[in-house]
């Protein structure tokens, strides 16, 4: 392969490779691998038989996302505003940004749900600090100055590390004002479709009684409860509820299970909660059964999780979901799409499935940048090592045609080779009946006649051929003399030493070293125009 064959198989393989880690990747959701959970059933579901005739079910199409958790100088052990951090900043926001316009908006949802931590170090962040964060948080999911859109519903609830836990409470409580000026109050019922949605405020739960923020979220809770529920309910809460330890989580969870894990902190004369996995087991049975959920939706855990709880009006499904973020524990990015149903049949009563869910995953960020180091590494290996002076690439594709072509002619003609060796070794006499009638008689050679008739042509052959070898063997023995003798007149003995051939190899080093720059001289003029064209064009707002 010649070295300009070389380095544009290079260039085209990068430059398939950039297109796909940086924009194609992120039209698989879409296109291939997630569709609306009501779409996927067919049309026969989804139609309502009734006395008075069939209906076809309408629904509110929501799209769910849990945890991006906008790093910050609480992230990592780097400095504030360091080159190091604000890379790191950069490309988790540039890509939960791509996630969201090319993997979640082409799905056209009517509603936006998040489900809390939004910052990494929100209770933490100074007030210059976290409006800086909530503009990056609406930069990476497209909202306008106030958080909303024009065209969808939003809605959120908060998460711990937004708002921290009751221990950081009573310590700075601006740090739930804060909050609240910006996302809204965290306890909360909002209808969407035939589906009443109850937001609570799960870092407040297990506080103590006496505590404002507890007293007010078990206030709430209890006057949801007062009344029968006219639609169906979707409790959501972003600390998941009690589950048993080692519980299985479902074929979509990659990580171990994590289990209950309670830290407390002393404040004075309290011994507050720092922090927690789950809400208490008897918080969680009293929510249940007062609240009545069809469903849950939770976060917190970073990765996937589907539970049943057991209450008393029923078993209830509990859909944990992962991070959106690659930078967060979860190297299977996701969000989750709901199909809430927005039709009532005839005689006022909800269709059973008034709530359908789908997981989508997201491309798996860090197997792209991976990909990225393998290849770089496979390019300088190529570049050095790759012979170059060979023949062309193309003459050596039809090289392998034409041993292909020569392959398969031998192999047809193989059986026509075989009945003519045969052949070989017979003779055919002619015999003559009494008739008169002449018949052909296919016998054998004879094997003894043919050798010693052979061996005897061969044995005078070489009398006379070694005759003639010797012979000829002098006189190239005294012409090669008298050339020597000849050339070797008024001649240095070391002038006759033939010269060395080859190239040192240094001389070899330095070409390949010189080689393998200008090829990723060339490599890298062509793709890193397309690499930061596909970067920022996902960046700047359009």
């Amino acid at each position: 392969m010649k070295q300009h064959e070389l380095t544009l198989l290079l260039c085209l393989l990068w430059a398939l490779t950039l297109l796909y880690g940086e924009m194609f990747a992120y039209w698989v959701p879409p296109l291939f691998t997630c569709s609306w959970p009501h779409l996927l059933r067919t049309s026969s579901s989804a139609t309502i038989q009734t006395d008075r005739g069939s209906y076809q079910d309408d629904y509110v199409k929501v799209a769910v996302i849990a945890d991006p958790q906008l790093m910050d100088k609480t992230s990592l052990s780097l400095p504030a505003k360091s080159l190091a951090l604000e890379l790191a900043e950069f490309y988790t926001d540039l890509n939960m940004r791509r996630s969201f316009f090319a993997s979640v908006l082409p799905f056209k949802p009517d509603v936006i749900l998040f489900l809390g931590d939004y910052f990494d170090g929100g209770p933490y962040l100074s007030d210059e600090e976290w409006q800086e964060s909530f503009s990056r948080f609406r930069h990476i999911f497209g909202l306008n100055a106030q958080g909303k859109y024009t065209d969808m519903q939003v809605y959120y609830i908060p998460g711990n590390h937004d708002i921290g836990y009751e221990s950081l409470h009573s310590l700075k409580p601006e740090v739930i004002q804060r909050y609240e000026e910006t996302f809204g109050i965290g306890n909360y019922r909002f209808t969407v479709g035939k589906v009443d949605f109850i937001a609570v405020d799960a870092q407040t739960l297990d506080g103590h009684p006496q505590n404002h923020l507890t007293s007010q979220t078990w206030d709430f809770v209890k006057n949801i409860s007062v009344g029968d529920a006219v639609h169906p309910r979707v409790l959501l809460t972003h600390i998941p509820l009690y589950r048993r330890d080692d519980t299985y989580c479902g074929p979509d969870r990659s990580s171990p299970i994590i289990n209950q894990r309670i830290h407390r902190a002393v404040n004075g004369d309290t011994n507050d909660i720092s922090y927690q996995n789950y809400v208490f087991e008897e918080s969680s049975k009293y929510l249940l059964d007062t609240i009545k959920p069809k469903h849950i939706l939770s976060g917190h855990d970073h990765d996937q999780c589907t539970v049943t709880h057991q209450s008393k009006s029923g078993p209830v499904n509990e859909h944990t979901l992962g991070t959106i973020s690659w930078q967060q524990g979860n190297l299977y990015p996701s969000f989750m799409l709901l199909s809430v149903v927005n039709s009532t049949l005839p005689n006022a009563s909800i269709p059973k499935e008034a709530l359908l869910t789908l997981l989508c995953y997201l491309p798996m960020q860090a197997h792209i940048y991976i990909w990225y180091i393998v290849l770089f590494i496979l390019t300088l290996l190529a570049a050095l090592f790759w012979p170059t002076s060979g023949t062309s690439l193309w003459h050596q594709c039809w090289g392998i045609v034409g041993h292909c072509k020569r392959l398969i002619a031998s192999i047809f003609s193989r059986s026509e080779t075989k009945d003519k060796d045969e052949d070989a070794n017979y003779e055919y006499e002619m015999m003559w009946d009494a008739e008169g009638t002449m018949h052909l008689v296919k016998k054998p050679l004879n094997a003894s006649t043919v050798n010693s008739n052979d061996r005897s042509l061969g044995e005078r052959g070489n009398v006379v051929m070694r005759a003639a070898a010797r012979k000829n063997t002098a006189q190239e023995g005294d012409l090669s003399l008298n050339v020597d003798m000849a050339s070797g007149i008024g001649l240095d003995p070391v002038a006759r030493i033939p010269p060395r051939t080859g190239k040192s190899k240094t001389k070899i080093i330095i070409q390949r070293l010189i080689r393998t720059l200008q090829m990723l001289t060339v490599i890298a003029a062509v793709n890193v125009p397309l690499y930061m064209m596909l970067l920022f064009k996902d960046w700047i707002d359009k």
